[in-house]
C-alpha cells in the first residue's frame, strides 16, 4: 500500500466518522457539564451565578439550574439527526449568555491590564465556544445532506 492509498483510506475514514464524532462529542459534552450545574457539582458554577444575578424572575442559584438543564437539552437533541436544528438553536440562544462574562465581569474573564488579550483561565473556558460554534456549524451544514441525496 502506498502514501496515497493509505491517505485516501484515512480521509475517507474521517469523512465518514467525523460528522458523527462532532455529534456525539458535543452531545456529551453539553450533557455532562450541565448536569453538574444542577446537582452543584459544576466549577463554572460561580462564574454562572455572578453574569446572571441581574436577570429578573430567579435568584442566581435557579438560573444555574436552568441553565443546567438547557445545556442537558442542547446535547440530547445534537445525539438524533432528527433534532440537529433544534440543538443548534438552542446552542444559539445559549452562546449569547455564556460570552457575557466577558463583557459584564471583564475583571473575572481577564487579567488585570490586559484587556482584551490576556484571558483568565475562566476567559479562556468562554472563549474556547468559538470552537463550539464552529462544530455546530459544520454539524448544522449536514441536516439538509440526506434530503437533497434524495
Amino acid at each position: 500500500m502506498n502514501f496515497d492509498e493509505i491517505d485516501r483510506s484515512i480521509s475517507a475514514f474521517m469523512r465518514r466518522w467525523g460528522i458523527l464524532a462532532l455529534r456525539v462529542s458535543l452531545g456529551i459534552i453539553f450533557i455532562w457539564f450541565g448536569v453538574l450545574k444542577p446537582l452543584g457539582l459544576s466549577p463554572a458554577e460561580p462564574l454562572v451565578i455572578a453574569t446572571v444575578r441581574w436577570l429578573p424572575l430567579f435568584e442566581g442559584e435557579m438560573w444555574l439550574i436552568l441553565i443546567g438543564w438547557w445545556e442537558v437539552a442542547i446535547g440530547i437533541t445534537f445525539l438524533f439527526r432528527r433534532t440537529i436544528r433544534l440543538a443548534i438553536a438552542l446552542l444559539a440562544l445559549q452562546m449569547v449568555g455564556t460570552f457575557m462574562p466577558l463583557i459584564l465581569l471583564p475583571a473575572v474573564t481577564f487579567q488585570a491590564g490586559h484587556l482584551p488579550y490576556g484571558p483568565t483561565m475562566e476567559g479562556q473556558y468562554i472563549i474556547k465556544n468559538l470552537l463550539i460554534i464552529s462544530a455546530a456549524l459544520v454539524v448544522g451544514g449536514t441536516v439538509r445532506r440526506s434530503a437533497e441525496a434524495s
